[in-house]
């Protein structure tokens, strides 16, 4: 079921979403500095591949300051952007019944697109 909601969610746009931040990624990823929100860019990219079957979970054990630091400096640059993106798709998918399954993933990637510093994406357990 994951597999056909997956290819649903990339049909109706998800591949825009993956495009967009790989390219986002390449391109942070060119200066020593952006490396690490280059990495973060590439964990959403693999999220926006298959949202269907994968959770958003808090790194154990917790971050430490640096992740604090890092996630200001992500909200402050493409963060908040990139959140108010994910929510503006979740209420243009949840308009209709058909969009709420997608919506709900756009949800799901708000939270990491907000703060990706300190959470991780992991395959849900069935």
């Amino acid at each position: 079921m994951n597999l056909l909601l997956n290819l649903i969610w990339l049909i109706f746009g998800g591949f825009i979403v993956v495009f967009a931040y790989v390219v986002g990624a390449v391109f942070l990823c060119i200066t020593i500095i952006g490396i690490p929100f280059g990495i973060q860019c590439f964990k959403l990219a693999g999220l926006a591949v298959a949202p269907f079957g994968r959770e958003v979970r808090e790194k154990e054990p917790p971050s430490g300051a640096l992740s604090v630091i890092l996630n200001i400096i992500w909200i402050i640059l493409p963060g908040l952007e990139l959140a108010v993106f994910h929510l503006v798709m979740a209420l243009l998918f949840s308009i209709t019944i058909i969009g709420l399954p997608l919506a709900a993933q756009h949800l799901k990637m708000t939270r990491l697109a907000l703060i990706p510093f300190g959470f991780e994406v992991r395959e849900m357990a069935e």
